[in-house]
């Protein structure tokens, strides 16, 4: 599942959506079961009072993004991720680093590199190991 846009100045899930999308996604990856329009409502309301309506126009759009599945459980629907969230955020890092490459070839290896190196030294003994165990894979 691609997604469509990448915001290059949101943090976290906001690179992938919404404000309010994220929101709904973080209360939805944060519970153990399927949940509710309402008690994802309830949820996000207690920082700031959120239309019911407003919810659930949300949590269907991303049902058809692919993101949610629903499915009728009594008399109300129930909403799940069709990922979890670290299966999402591994899909969604692998797309966009397939395209950067694709893109713009060396010089998106050699930013990676230099951002590894600024971010996390130890990142760079890792991608070395990485690439050392797919040299011997090959």
């Amino acid at each position: 599942m691609k997604m469509n846009k990448f915001n290059y100045q949101g943090r976290g899930l906001e690179r992938f959506f919404g404000p309010l999308e994220a929101k709904v996604m973080d209360v939805i990856w944060s519970r153990l079961e399927a949940v509710t329009i309402k008690q994802v409502n309830a949820k996000i309301s207690e920082d700031k009072p959120m239309s019911f309506n407003t919810i659930m126009t949300v949590m269907n759009r991303l049902v058809d993004k692919g993101i949610l599945q629903k499915k009728l459980q009594g008399k109300s629907y129930v909403y799940s991720p069709v990922l979890t969230k670290e299966q999402f955020l591994e899909e969604q890092s692998k797309e966009l680093s397939y395209d950067l490459v694709k893109e713009f070839g060396s010089r998106a290896v050699a930013h990676m590199i230099d951002a590894m190196e600024q971010v996390d030294p130890d990142l760079l003994d890792q991608l070395e190991k990485q690439i050392k165990q797919w040299k011997k894979d090959r």
